[in-house]
C-alpha cells in the first residue's frame, strides 16, 4: 500500500477522543492541519457504571465512519501515570558504548524485569559535548512502560483495524508540542550557554483524573503526573451539594450561570488548594535539582482549565502568568483552525498535536514504546511484495535462460548427427517389429492354452460335483456304528432335504450381506464334532473374506438334537458344532488325480469356506409317527419309512420337497385319523439353512500345489493364481 506523509495523532482520554491529521507545510517550522475529530463519550470512563472498553470501541467506530487512516501513520498516547521517565547523566564515555551503559542503567532504574517492559531512550539535545569520540555530561532520557499495559492500549486499535506505529507517553507528547510550537523563537542548543539557559515553561495539562505537569526550556525536560483532575471538582460538588455525578458535572461546566455561584466555588475550593499545593511542590522540586532554571510562564491546557477563576487563582498564588494555549502558532489549515468544534476544544488537542508532530519527525523526542516485535512484523509485511516481485523476476530470468538453452539443445547439426539418427531410427523400427511379433505369438499361445484348459476342465469338471457331494456327506454328523441311541433326540443326526446352488461373479457381495446381518461367525478352535461348544475366548481366525467368482451352496434341513440333557449343544449351537465346524476344519478321503491311491483333502483345499448359519430361529414342537410302533398300528398312507429317512446319509439331498409337505416321519394330513390307530411322539425340531461359498479347485491343481515348495511367509491363503474358477 502506498504511503503518504500525513500523520494522525490520536489521544484517547477519560472524557473524549481527540484526533488531528497533519502533513508537512511549505516551511520546516509549519504543519498543515487537514482534518480533526472530537468525540465525547456518553460517560466518563472512570464514572461508576461505565464500560471503558465498549465506550472506546464505539468512539473508534464513529471516528472511522467519519475519517480514513488508510496510508497514514498513526501515533497514540498512553497516560503518564502508566509509564516511567528517568533522566540520567552519564560519565564521560565513548559514543559507541552508550547503548551498553544505558542498558545497565535501565536494569537499575526500571523496577521490573526488562522482558516484562517496553523501553526506549534518547540523548537529550544540548546536554553533551563530543570530543574525539567521547561525550561529556551526556543526559539520557529513559522511558518505559509495562508490556501488558502497552498491549492493553493497542487492543482497541487492533480490533478497529487501525495500524498504530508510534506509542508515546502523554507528558512527552506535550513536550514535543511545546518545543515545536511555543519555544520556536529560542536559539539552537549549540548557541545556548549552559550556565545561563533560557527560561523554562511550565505546561499544566488538566485532565479528567490527573494533571500532567511538564517543565522544559527546549533542551531539558522534567515531567510529573499530579493525581488531581477535573473529575475531582465534580466529586467535590457531588459531596458538598449532594448532587448526582451527572448533575455535578453539568454544574461544574456552567458554574457562572448557577443559582448560587458562590456555593459552587466554595464547594470546589479544597480541590483548588490541593491542585495549587501539588503544582508548587513540583515547581519547587524542579528548581531544587536545576539551580539555573528560571520559570517564565505557565501554559494551561485541557478543557478543565475553562473553569472560571482557576487560571487567575493559580496565577496569583504561583506568581507566574498562566496563559491558555488558545492558538497553535506552527499550525495552518483554515478548515480545521476555524472550525467551531476545534476552537471550542482547542485546549484539549495539545497531546494529539504533539503526537502528530513526532510522527512527521518534527518532535524533539523520538522515542517509541511500540513493542519491537510488532515493528519487525510490519516491516516484514511491507517488504513481502518486494520479495515476491524479486522472486518473480528471478523466476522469469531462469525461465528465459532455460528456454534459450533448450532451444539451443533442440537444434541438431545434420552433418554431425544425421548418420547416428538414421541408425537409431532403424534400430527402433526393428525393435518395434520384434515386439509386435512377440505379442502375436503370445496371443496365439494364450488362445491355444485356453482351448487346452477348457478340454481339461470338462474332464475334471465331472469330478468336482462328486467331490462336493462326498465332502458334504462327510461333514454330516453320525453316531458310531452299533451305538445309535434309540431315543431320537439323542442322535447326532442332521436331516438335509434340499441342496441348492447359485453362481455369482463376486462372492464379496454375498459375504458382505452375511456380515451385515451378523450371521457370519469366524471359526473357533477345532474341537470334536459332538462336543460342547469350544472356549469362547479362543481367538478367531483372522482371514479375509472370499473374493472373485464362485458358487454359493445352500443346505436346508432340520434336526431333533434338542433334548435338555444336551445342554448348550442343541438348536443353532448343534449346527455350529457339527456341520459348520466340519465345513471349516473337516477333511474327506478322495482319490488322487491318477486314481491309484486315496488321500485326505481338507475343505479349504476343495475351495469350500466361510460357512454361515442363515437367520437361526427357535426350536419348535412337532408331532411325528413313532418309528418303533407296531406295523399293524400304522394307518394306511402314513409315512412308514421314517426310520430309514433318519438313517440315510443325505435323504432327499438332490431334490426339494413340495411346498407344504411335512418333514420325513412327520404327520401330514392326519387330522381326520383316529389317534388310537397311530402311535405318535412329540419332539422339538430346529430348522436350519446353511450357506457356504465354493470355488472349485480341480484335483490336478491341488496336487501341483502340494508338490510346490511352501509359499513365502505372509503370502495370502487363496486358490492357486494359475487356476481360474470357472462355472462348470
Amino acid at each position: 500500500m502506498a504511503r503518504n506523509d500525513a500523520v494522525w495523532g490520536i489521544d484517547i482520554g477519560n472524557c473524549s477522543l481527540k484526533a488531528i491529521r497533519l502533513r508537512p507545510g511549505s516551511q520546516s517550522d509549519q504543519v498543515i492541519a487537514e482534518a480533526f475529530d472530537f468525540i465525547e463519550y456518553p460517560k466518563i470512563l472512570t464514572q461508576p457504571g461505565a464500560e471503558p472498553v465498549e465506550l472506546i470501541q464505539d468512539a473508534l467506530k464513529q471516528f472511522l465512519s467519519r475519517n480514513s487512516v488508510k496510508g497514514d501513520r498513526v501515533a497514540i498516547s498512553v497516560s503518564g501515570q502508566n509509564g516511567l521517565a528517568r533522566f540520567i547523566k552519564l560519565p564521560p564515555v565513548e559514543v559507541k558504548k552508550i547503548p551498553d551503559i544505558v542498558r545497565y542503567e535501565a536494569r537499575q532504574q526500571i523496577p521490573f524485569d526488562l522482558q516484562d517492559v517496553v523501553w526506549d531512550y534518547q540523548r537529550m539535545s544540548g546536554s553533551s559535548e563530543e570530543i574525539e569520540g567521547f561525550v561529556l555530561e551526556t543526559e539520557i532520557g529513559l522511558f518505559a512502560m509495562k508490556r501488558d499495559q502497552v498491549f492493553r492500549a493497542l487492543k482497541p486499535f487492533d480490533d478497529a483495524g487501525i495500524p498504530v506505529e508510534i506509542v508515546q507517553l502523554t507528558p512527552l507528547a506535550l513536550y514535543n508540542y511545546v518545543a515545536f510550537d511555543e519555544l520556536r523563537d529560542q536559539p539552537s542548543p549549540e548557541e545556548i550557554d549552559p550556565d545561563n539557559p533560557p527560561p523554562s515553561v511550565v505546561v499544566l495539562s488538566l485532565g479528567t483524573d490527573a494533571t500532567d505537569l511538564v517543565v522544559t526550556n527546549g533542551m531539558r525536560v522534567w515531567q510529573r503526573s499530579v493525581p488531581i483532575g477535573g473529575n475531582h471538582f465534580t466529586k467535590a460538588l457531588t459531596k458538598e451539594l449532594k448532587l448526582t455525578f451527572a448533575k455535578a458535572e453539568h454544574l461544574k461546566r456552567n458554574a457562572t450561570t448557577a443559582e448560587d455561584p458562590k456555593a459552587v466555588f466554595q464547594a470546589m475550593r479544597p480541590v483548588f488548594s490541593d491542585l495549587l499545593t501539588e503544582v508548587q511542590r513540583s515547581i519547587g522540586y524542579f528548581t531544587s535539582i536545576d539551580r539555573t532554571a528560571k520559570i517564565d510562564r505557565v501554559l494551561a491546557l485541557g478543557n478543565a482549565m475553562k473553569l472560571p477563576g482557576l487560571r487567575r487563582y493559580l496565577s496569583q498564588s504561583l506568581g507566574f502568568e498562566v496563559l491558555r494555549a488558545d492558538a497553535f502558532r506552527g499550525m495552518t489549515g483554515p478548515e480545521v483552525i476555524n472550525a467551531p468544534a476545534f476552537q471550542e476544544n482547542q485546549l484539549s488537542f495539545g497531546v494529539a498535536y504533539g503526537l502528530a508532530l513526532q510522527g512527521m519527525g518534527k518532535g524533539a523526542l523520538r522515542t517509541n514504546l511500540l513493542p519491537k516485535e510488532i515493528l519487525k512484523d510490519r516491516m516484514i509485511r511491507e517488504k513481502k511484495p518486494w520479495a515476491v516481485a524479486a522472486a518473480a523476476l528471478l523466476l522469469l530470468a531462469f525461465t528465459i535462460s532455460f528456454v534459450s538453452h533448450s532451444m539451443a539443445l533442440s537444434t541438431v547439426a545434420e552433418s554431425l548427427f544425421g548418420q547416428a539418427e538414421t541408425a537409431a531410427t532403424q534400430v527402433t523400427g526393428e525393435a518395434s517389429r520384434l515386439a509386435g511379433e512377440a505379442n502375436t505369438a503370445r496371443g496365439q499361445f494364450e488362445s491355444t492354452d485356453a482351448i487346452g484348459q477348457n478340454l481339461i476342465s470338462n474332464v475334471e469338471g465331472r469330478v468336482l460335483w462328486l467331490e462336493l457331494l462326498r465332502a458334504l456327506n462327510a461333514c454330516l454328523p453320525a453316531d458310531p456304528a452299533g451305538k445309535r441311541p434309540e431315543e431320537i433326540e439323542l442322535r447326532n443326526e442332521l436331516h438335509v432335504y434340499n441342496v441348492e446352488c447359485e453362481w455369482t461373479e463376486n462372492l464379496e457381495n454375498w459375504f458382505g450381506l452375511m456380515k451385515q446381518q451378523n450371521w457370519y461367525q469366524p471359526p473357533r478352535a477345532q474341537a470334536p464334532a459332538a462336543a460342547p461348544a469350544a472356549d469362547p475366548a479362543a481367538a478367531p481366525a483372522d482371514e479375509p473374506g472370499p473374493s472373485g467368482p464362485g458358487w454359493v451352496i445352500q443346505l436346508s434341513g432340520y434336526h431333533y438334537h434338542n433334548k435338555d440333557v444336551a445342554g448348550g449343544n442343541q438348536g443353532a449351537e448343534f449346527i455350529r458344532n457339527t456341520i459348520i465346524r466340519e465345513l471349516n476344519f473337516g477333511k474327506v478321503i478322495l482319490p488322487t488325480p491318477d486314481g491309484q491311491n486315496v488321500e485326505p483333502v481338507s475343505m479349504k483345499e476343495l475351495g469350500i469356506g466361510f460357512p454361515v448359519l442363515v437367520d437361526p430361529r427357535q426350536t419348535k414342537v412337532v408331532t411325528v409317527v413313532d418309528p418303533y410302533a407296531e406295523p399293524a398300528a400304522a394307518a394306511p398312507g402314513a409315512p412308514g419309512a421314517a426310520p430309514a429317512a433318519a438313517v440315510g446319509p443325505m435323504p432327499g439331498m438332490m431334490g426339494a420337497m413340495p411346498a407344504g409337505a411335512a418333514m420325513p416321519g412327520e404327520m401330514s394330513g392326519m387330522g381326520a385319523m383316529n389317534p388310537n390307530q397311530v402311535k405318535v411322539i412329540t419332539l422339538r425340531r430346529f430348522d436350519f439353512i446353511v450357506q457356504f461359498c465354493w470355488q472349485p479347485t480341480p484335483p490336478t491343481a491341488r496336487h501341483e500345489k502340494k508338490q510346490a515348495p511352501p509359499a513365502a511367509e505372509g503370502a495370502p491363503a487363496a486358490a492357486p493364481a494359475a487356476e481360474k474358477v470357472t462355472k462348470n
